[in-house]
């Protein structure tokens, strides 16, 4: 005899299951610095990664399990690719993309017995801080658009907290990188001990450097010195207009060197196998 369960329990036994699931893994960050949109999350992996490029000036970063944020970015940059094939590059948005993910988990959610185990987030950096884009995708379909910071995971509010309390407009890429970092290490999200530069994933969407092609990954040298930068970089004074305000544009962040060049709009190979990360 087959048994009835109303619809409200089976949306929230598959809400509680994706949380779970989410909060397992560890915490990612993202936040806008005076040059453009910076996004961190801690991975040791050199191979799959939690932090990509979707499209010229739009990235992609997600928390959960692996293989299925994987198959939305290869989804979402076949998405990017023919819209801007079909119409013309300027209408490949982060808002569009954003919403297009939404109605992807929103419909895997309702009708899948199984939800996905993903939070995602898509940004879009403009040619002014006035006009960057963060939007965060849970795993029903939920999008809101965040402003300054946004922080993903199972530990997100207490991340969220750290942010909000040394988050200001303006900030160097070092007094970013500085405040994701102790975001990061708080006690929710692990002892930080292996916030090093091995361990972590970095990158950033520069709005200074050219017109295509915004993304660049942080690591190696560069990042080791980066790294070394926070460690003696004056800490950002409050700002009381809160993390929604926007300010003037402020010192000028350090240079990360010149945009590797290629072919436009072309995505990161996918990884080998299906290791699932969370």
């Amino acid at each position: 005899m087959p048994f009835y369960v109303s619809p409200e329990q089976v949306m929230k036994d598959k809400a509680d299951y994706a949380r779970k699931g989410i909060a397992r893994g560890r915490s990612g960050v993202v936040l806008q610095y005076a040059g453009g949109i910076l996004m961190v999350a801690p991975n040791p992996s050199r191979a799959l990664h939690k932090i990509s490029e979707i499209y010229d000036r739009i990235a992609f970063a997600a928390v959960g399990r692996y293989n299925e944020y994987e198959n939305l970015r290869k989804a979402g940059v076949t998405y990017a690719d023919v819209t801007g094939y079909q119409f013309d590059r300027h209408d490949v948005t982060a808002r569009g993309i954003a919403n297009w993910y939404a109605q992807m988990l929103g419909q895997i959610f309702t009708e899948s017995n199984k939800p996905f185990e993903v939070e995602i987030i898509v940004a879009e950096v403009g040619e002014s801080a006035d006009s960057d884009q963060i939007y965060r995708i849970t795993y029903d379909g939920s999008v809101t658009e965040e402003q300054g910071f946004v922080a993903v995971g199972g530990q997100a509010d207490q991340l969220a907290t750290v942010l909000k309390e040394r988050y200001t407009d303006g900030m160097s890429l070092s007094q970013a990188l500085a405040v994701a970092l102790a975001a990061l290490a708080a006690p929710a999200n692990g002892d930080g001990s292996d916030l090093t530069a091995a361990h972590l994933e970095v990158a950033v969407l520069d709005r200074s450097h050219r017109t295509h092609r915004t993304f660049r990954r942080l690591e190696g040298d560069r990042l080791e010195a980066l790294l070394a930068e926070t460690r003696t970089a004056p800490e950002a004074p409050a700002d009381d207009s809160g993390p929604g305000a926007t300010g003037p544009a402020g010192s000028a962040s350090p240079d990360i060197g010149p945009v590797a060049t290629g072919p436009e709009s072309v995505p990161d190979p996918p990884p080998e196998g299906g290791t699932s990360e969370t």
